[in-house]
């Protein structure tokens, strides 16, 4: 009898023990991105420190538990970003995945994240099908979509005179995304897209693409493309007079990639961003306590992930648990206001209505201190930088 009260006795302590270990685990969140190839210097390693200086704001903790961040490199390969999320989701104990820069690796780790009922929050991935036909009810889309950096800008060019067209494009999710809905835009004002080329990424020269372009006689030559291939397209373009009769437009152009590229390059380019640091007194505070950590001014992406991060945290300590339906439930339902966003708030298909913002490139002789690069040419305001829900393919609002 007494051997039998002691095995009882052991039992609970032993599950008692266990469950306060499990209380104890850390909060994991993980941010997914390219950390060695030619997306890493937008993205990367400075998206990595902007969720951590979200979780140092937020005080480190949630819900009495270590708030902790990991992160990996998907290689810009679906199959290593879904390898990694399957097993962070399935044994490391990762809450939500966020950043997901990429399309391609991004719509497969949409998939594995519906599977297993988890949250992925989108901050550098771009194809606007991740709330359109591939929309999930536990991901949210957050910083831009290749609607927001097509639709009001394209409108904006082609009311201006702008209104022939031609493309060269990522042969990837993104840069067919990318054109696929700056031409609808085009077309639906007025415009004409008279041609387009595909090149590959990674792509070191773009002079053949560049002669086409030239070729053509459109009036306007937008880059469908990101990161180095932005950047060697537009050295490219400005070193054969591309900029002398032809306007140039980086489609997902970021301040790193003017940065690189230096004001000669690069004046005169328009691009569009959802928030820049010089903005006002807010925006200036936290992107300098960023350079301070980075060495880099932040543009919308790791801006973007802190606000993500935060918005997420506010979530769970709101719904008492890291369930993802009950944390989801609270982040639509809370209105988003930080230094990047105003009175913003995550749509039925989880796509983030925000402002954005058209620049135009400054000339040196423009610039008054190191990064001041932009001048505002206009606002897209939300409601029209965000793709209307009746043209949407998203099952969760055509099931309604």
């Amino acid at each position: 009898m007494r051997k039998a009260l002691a095995i009882v006795v052991a039992a609970i302590a032993a599950f008692g023990f266990g469950a306060s270990a499990r209380a104890e685990e850390p909060i994991r969140i993980g941010i997914l991105n390219d950390q060695s190839g030619p997306y890493s210097a937008i993205d990367g390693p400075t998206s990595v420190d902007a969720a951590r200086m979200a979780v140092e704001d937020f005080g480190g903790t949630v819900l009495g538990r270590k708030v902790e961040v990991v992160s990996a490199d998907h290689q810009n390969k679906a199959d290593v970003g879904s390898t990694i999320a399957r097993k962070w989701f399935d044994v490391d104990g990762v809450t939500a995945i966020l950043d997901v820069a990429v399309s391609s690796v991004a719509l497969a780790v949409q998939e594995l994240a519906r599977e297993r009922n988890k949250i992925v929050i989108y901050s550098g991935a771009g194809t606007s099908d991740l709330t359109g036909k591939a929309c999930s009810p536990t991901s949210v889309h957050w910083t831009y979509d290749t609607y927001a950096l097509t639709a009001g800008t394209s409108r904006a060019i082609v009311g201006q005179g702008g209104d022939s067209w031609y493309f060269i494009s990522s042969d990837n999710a993104f840069g067919q995304a990318l054109q696929r809905d700056s031409t609808k835009a085009i077309t639906a004002a007025g415009g004409k897209v008279v041609g387009s080329v595909l090149h590959p990424y990674g792509t070191p020269d773009f002079a053949s693409y560049i002669l086409q372009a030239q070729s053509s006689g459109a009036k306007v030559v937008a880059l469908a493309n990101a990161g180095e291939d932005t950047k060697n397209a537009i050295k490219t373009g400005t070193s054969m007079g591309m900029t002398e009769t032809q306007q140039m437009l980086g489609l997902l152009t970021l301040l790193p990639d003017v940065h690189g590229l230096g004001l000669d390059a690069a004046k005169g380019l328009l691009v569009t961003e959802s928030f820049y640091w010089n903005m006002n007194d807010e925006t200036r505070s936290w992107s300098k306590r960023f350079f301070e950590r980075n060495n880099v001014m932040p543009h919308m992406v790791p801006a973007g992930v802190y606000g993500s991060v935060m918005h997420y945290l506010k979530a769970v300590k709101q719904a008492g648990t890291t369930e993802s339906a009950v944390v989801m439930k609270a982040m639509k339902e809370m209105p988003i206001n930080d230094f990047m966003t105003k009175n913003g708030h995550i749509r039925e298909d989880g796509r983030v209505l925000r402002d954005f913002y058209i620049f135009r490139v400054k000339a040196p002789d423009q610039a008054k201190e190191p990064w001041d690069y932009y001048e505002l040419v206009a606002t897209i305001p939300a409601d029209q930088a965000a793709r209307p829900l009746a043209e949407s393919e998203c099952p969760l609002i055509k099931n309604q």
